[in-house]
């Protein structure tokens, strides 16, 4: 274990990236003639016209923007069992799947070999900064990640998450040992049948370990949150467990109860400490420096969709530092987090010019089309890696060495500076979730910032929002948006209207409010869910093959996701109407 931990040289790994960064263009074109001179016998390029040509202006010329929907006739080919070369040169043998929360199904994107290679380059570079800031010893990590349900398809490839991908893959574990993040909990705990019995164990070894955990992650910060809220309501089981050296009841799959009782032995001291420790704090406040003594930090991506759960977090976390991972998704990685010191809502992420060939369509063309019929939207125009312009917004472009060509990939990013000649960019939104009816534009960053400022009213009494979504309500004329809230506790009638007024004041996007001035919009309508809602649209991914770690709460919810909306209509336990205008 030693020994691999030696292998990874922090500094040569830092020095190869400054390199690459320093000269990225001419990067991007070595690594876009690699992708193609590898897929040259992909039946996808070869029906394009490229006859071999390898440079930039002729990918350009001849290779058209897609979006997923223009790529599935091929991707649902090889899931069907065709293994000529569709989309690559070598056969795909497995497929990941995305979350699913955006459009209400989950889209079925090519895995390789090469993309688990990309994956290790930005864990890595990103490691090796940010030990550098925050050095580890060579210890254990709290890692609450789910390996997701693994389906074969028709023609028989593999199909599960993009992370259960990386998981499963056989150097993972080698790979991490020497990133000194191995984690806490057993295989069969990761990859167990029951989300919540493996929660309860990753606590539980957590707990068992609490000396050597040298740091808490998941993918996504929504993970740990969910974690620690749990924790809140089994604390106290959990120090049965261990004061006996018995696992609990609850946990039922033979697999897990076979490894944790390897790991478990009667320990009363422990137990009473833990004990010790819970009752002596105030609100749970800084809860996860008292459990884990030695923990130097917490991970995950807490960006984007992820920044509503920080405050929880925070809470949770007391004076830890929060490190945001980096920026990537089930279509592939982009970029490595190389300021770990900065705290997440001010993260950027600096591209790796080798992992992938990079197009930026610039958003004022997008904005130019926004509402057009599709005859009359002319082709966007992206720029290259190099060529962004700092304090611009822009949507990715993708090319992966698994068969993704000029992919469109939906999200929004701007570019707040250059390291050395690779951009480095922050997360915006997904370009997908937008709150619109009439002139209006309402992103998900301006949903958050309305939630956020009517929470406060909440917080005077002591509650919280657990969680929340959004809807565009066309029913009836005119068209009005939905919030739904769920919150911790019962809140007076008279304040749920003043936070429902808040909301409305709060979205200042300005054709929102002239709007709403004159009608085009109606009242927003605030509903309260009754508790446990956003659990059971949790469980209903779950369902669909979603892994925990992988999962992100739907922040808008749109007519195609008529699952997701029914479940909250299900659960309204009171509305209220805006008087706010």
């Amino acid at each position: 274990m030693l020994e691999k931990v030696e292998e990874l040289n922090m500094d040569k790994v830092i020095e190869e990236f400054e390199l690459l960064s320093k000269d990225a263009e001419r990067v991007q074109r070595e690594t876009l003639k690699k992708i193609l001179e590898d897929n040259a016998s992909a039946e996808y390029l070869q029906s394009l016209g490229l006859n071999g040509r390898t440079d930039p202006e002729s990918f350009k010329a001849c290779v058209p923007l897609v979006t997923h929907k223009e790529l599935e006739p091929y991707i649902y080919r090889i899931i069907d069992g065709d293994a000529s070369p569709i989309l690559t040169g070598k056969p795909i043998t497995t497929m990941s799947l995305s979350s699913g929360t955006t459009q209400g199904k989950p889209k079925y994107v090519p895995w390789n070999d090469e993309l688990y290679e990309t994956t290790m380059q930005i864990y890595q570079t990103s490691f090796a900064f940010r030990n550098r800031e925050f050095p580890i010893k060579n210890g254990k990590a709290l890692s609450f990640i789910y390996g997701s349900k693994q389906f074969k398809t028709k023609g028989g490839l593999a199909a599960r998450t993009a992370t259960s991908n990386v998981f499963s893959n056989a150097g993972y574990k080698c790979a991490m040992r020497a990133l000194q993040s191995q984690c806490c909990s057993p295989d069969e705990v990761i990859f167990g049948p029951d989300f919540f019995q493996s929660l309860y164990c990753h606590l539980l070894c957590g707990l068992i370990f609490r000396d050597e955990v040298q740091f808490v992650s998941s993918t996504f910060a929504h993970s740990i949150v969910h974690a620690f809220r749990t924790f809140e309501q089994v604390w106290e089981e959990l120090c049965t467990d261990i004061r006996e050296g018995v696992l609990s009841s609850r946990v039922i799959v033979p697999s897990i109860r076979m490894a944790m009782s390897k790991l478990m032995k009667p320990n009363p001291k422990l137990a009473n400490l833990i004990h010790k420790k819970c009752t002596g704090l105030s609100n749970w406040y800084g809860l996860i420096p008292e459990l884990f003594p030695n923990a130097k930090y917490i991970y995950g991506i807490m960006t984007g969709s992820m920044e509503p759960y920080l405050k929880k977090l925070r809470h949770y976390a007391g004076e830890l530092p929060l490190l945001t991972a980096d920026y990537g998704s089930s279509e592939g990685w982009i970029a490595a987090n190389v300021n770990p010191q900065y705290p997440p809502e001010y993260a950027t992420y600096a591209v790796l010019p080798h992992i992938g060939y990079f197009e930026f369509i610039p958003l004022s063309e997008l904005d130019n089309t926004r509402g057009q019929p599709d005859f009359l939207c002319i082709d966007p125009q992206p720029v290259s890696l190099t060529q962004v312009k700092v304090g611009e917004e822009y949507e990715v472009v993708m090319t992966n060495p698994a068969g993704l060509y000029r992919y469109r990939l939906g999200d929004v990013v701007k570019v707040m500076g250059f390291h050395n000649s690779t951009p480095e960019l922050k997360f915006v939104r997904r370009s997908s979730l937008l709150l619109n009816i009439n002139i209006d534009k309402n992103t998900e960053k301006d949903l958050q910032v309305a939630v956020e400022a009517a929470a406060k009213l909440l917080a005077e009494e002591k509650l919280e929002v657990v969680d929340y979504s959004s809807h565009v309500d066309l029913s009836e004329e005119p068209g009005h948006y939905v919030i739904f809230w769920e919150i911790s506790g019962e809140a007076s009638e008279e304040l749920l209207h003043e936070c429902c007024n808040c909301l409305d004041k709060s979205f200042v996007d300005a054709g929102y409010i002239s709007s709403r001035k004159v009608n085009c919009i109606g009242a927003l309508e605030l509903r309260v869910v009754r508790r446990g809602t956003f659990q059971k649209i949790l469980d209903h991914y779950l369902g669909l093959g979603t892994a925990v770690s992988q999962y992100k709460t739907p922040r808008c919810v749109g007519p195609t996701n008529a699952v997701v909306l029914q479940i909250f209509s299900e659960n309204v336990v009171n509305n209220y109407l805006s008087t706010a205008f």
